[in-house]
């Protein structure tokens, strides 16, 4: 049975080919062994907004691509995220504001211009960044299909693992709580056992709630 507990807001980043939707619900199901209530949810969102930034990057792009993706996020913090983690479950995002650090750069957005459209977007309470080698997330990915233009090949993977680790400092720079896991080597419960203990340790660690933005 679920415990009462203080809501969080979880993200988990990465390039693709690290295992984040894996990862996401691994640590679901950990975090609700522990008898936490968690909600698994992902970004850009099942909701009207989110499916056309998800199926249309082929019609949309640069900074048309930005402004859809930051609307999307706003929206799903308005009407799922923040309620959700207000009621006091445990919120886990498949990909969040480093996604857009990232993706919108390797789509030719200034990192300025990203980082203004979504400077209103709630810090996380726990920032989790996946990494993996170049070479593995693109075989991984060549194994499964590649569903956008972002990932051709083993290059476009170097450059995503490049820009997420620069992302990670710049989230750090501004104030987020930052944890990067290497999933090269890693099997996939382990990495959720240890983004469940981080996760574990923080419900019960008194601090101030996020506030809507």
């Amino acid at each position: 049975m679920s415990q009462p507990h203080r809501g969080l807001l979880i993200t988990l980043d990465g390039p693709k080919g690290a295992g984040k939707s894996t990862t996401a619900r691994n640590v679901g199901r950990d975090l609700e062994r522990r008898g936490l209530a968690v909600h698994v949810t992902t970004q850009p969102s099942r909701n009207q907004l989110g499916e056309i930034a998800r199926s249309k990057t082929d019609t949309y792009r640069g900074l048309t691509l930005a402004c859809l993706v930051a609307a999307d996020r706003y929206h799903h913090l308005a009407h799922e995220l923040r309620p959700r983690r207000d009621a006091g479950e445990i919120v886990i995002c498949d990909r969040y504001v480093a996604s857009s650090f990232v993706l919108q750069q390797m789509d030719g957005v200034p990192l300025d211009f990203v980082e203004a459209i979504n400077a209103h977007a709630d810090l996380p309470d726990l920032a989790v960044i996946l990494t993996a080698d170049p070479t593995i997330a693109a075989a991984r990915i060549a194994r499964r299909g590649s569903h956008d233009r972002f990932h051709t090949d083993v290059s476009t993977s170097a450059r995503e693992v490049e820009l997420y680790s620069k992302a990670a400092k710049r989230l750090a720079e501004l104030g987020h709580e930052v944890v990067t896991l290497d999933t090269t080597g890693a099997m996939p419960d382990q990495i959720a056992r240890r983004i469940g203990d981080h996760i574990a340790a923080l419900v019960d660690v008194p601090g101030p709630r996020l506030g809507s933005a």
